[in-house]
């Protein structure tokens, strides 16, 4: 994955300078930006599915088990993998998929008292590893979806809430980087699924911001459509999809649009056939090395080798961007921890594109209007 990363600096290095340029100022000259998608995986699939599957019985020690996964797959050690990849490619735009919220409440009663006391935050554990290297990132906007709380077996209710995330770079100076008109929303049609404890929502979301990098604008949507609802769940990403291609994505802006879109791109997928028909481009299918594929390792996070096999997770973009590199991280048995887990279940997407009209000489180095 670093050697991988070192390719794509020298890639962007390689950029000829337009005309007129200021040679001291070569990111801004050249009007790059470079985004990333990260599904982190909560890390509790097979748990969670035991609980929809277990019964009012075996509810207690299920959900026990949910709670004692979270730390099993150990997110602040994945967390440090995690902020690696990030040191590697230095997105200026992150965005993150399951990235949970834990909380508990005792003594247990369910959702009648909400769970407030934080036992994990996924998107603070992964921006204090950040810290760590000495990267400044910021939150810009938070979904919250699915939120479920159920008692369990420990003598508390767990409580795991959903979030779509992104997050962007806090060392760039304003008149470099201006966040905007941050958006976020769940879909009206998700997968509902029937479990020996009632039917069971799983809510899911996008959230966006509008972004004025170096003099040029455009919005950046991260999101999350259905994987869960197997025989069905073609239709309702297909429904998340026309809703936020009639909502947030209805723009004259340029758009990037990353996620984890659980939707085949080898011409299988109806949701990912429809996001192209709409007018987006796969970056990868222009400069992608390989498959590209990015879902899915074991549950436990613990194989040895790699077993993905799907590329769901994508880059997409609208409106006069060019690509300049692509590529995948968290792939690599390297990228495993110390312990044997890999950083996610999921492989990440690195995207570096030419923004829209970044070739137009001296006038390059003045803002558009705003």
């Amino acid at each position: 994955m670093l050697m991988r990363a070192l390719v794509m600096a020298l890639l962007v290095a390689a950029l000829p300078v337009p005309a007129g340029a200021r040679e001291d100022a070569p990111a801004k000259s050249k009007r790059l930006v470079t985004v990333m998608t990260r599904n982190v995986y909560h890390g509790v699939n097979a748990e969670l599915n035991a609980v929809a599957a277990g019964g009012p019985a075996n509810l207690l020690n299920n959900v026990a088990a949910v709670f004692m996964g979270y730390h099993e797959r150990d997110f602040p050690e994945r967390a440090a993998a995690l902020a690696a990849e990030i040191e590697a490619t230095r997105p200026e735009l992150v965005g993150l998929q399951e990235a949970i919220l834990v909380r508990t409440q005792s003594p247990p009663d369910g959702p009648t008292t909400p769970a407030s006391a934080v036992a994990l935050d996924y998107v603070q554990i992964l921006l204090d590893a950040l810290a760590a290297r000495g990267l400044a990132y910021e939150r810009v906007g938070t979904s919250n979806g699915w939120d479920p709380e159920l008692p369990s077996a420990l003598g508390f209710d767990v409580r795991q809430t959903g979030r779509e995330v992104i997050l962007a770079r806090a060392d760039l100076k304003k008149a470099d980087l201006k966040l905007s008109n941050v958006q976020t929303g769940t879909f009206a049609t998700n997968c509902v699924i029937p479990s020996t404890i009632g039917p069971i929502t799983i809510l899911r979301g996008w959230v966006s911001v509008d972004v004025k990098i170096r003099g040029k604008k455009f919005r950046f949507l991260s999101t999350h459509l259905d994987g869960d609802c197997l025989s069905v769940t073609s239709a309702i990403q297909e429904a998340q999809a026309a809703e936020l291609l009639a909502g947030p994505l209805a723009t004259e802006l340029p758009v990037v649009l990353v996620g984890d879109f659980n939707s085949p791109t080898d011409g299988t997928g109806p949701t990912y056939n429809t996001l192209i028909g709409s007018g987006f481009v796969d970056p990868w299918i222009l400069a992608g090395p390989g498959p590209g594929f990015t879902c899915c390792q074991a549950p436990d996070l613990l194989n040895a080798d790699s077993s993905l096999g799907r590329r769901i997770d994508l880059v997409l973009y609208r409106g006069g961007f060019g690509v300049v590199a692509v590529d995948i991280v968290g792939e690599d048995p390297d990228d495993q921890t110390l312990s044997g887990l890999w950083p996610s279940d999921h492989a990440g997407v690195v995207a570096t594109l030419q923004l829209p009209g970044g070739h137009r000489g001296r006038d390059d180095d003045r803002d558009d209007d705003d």
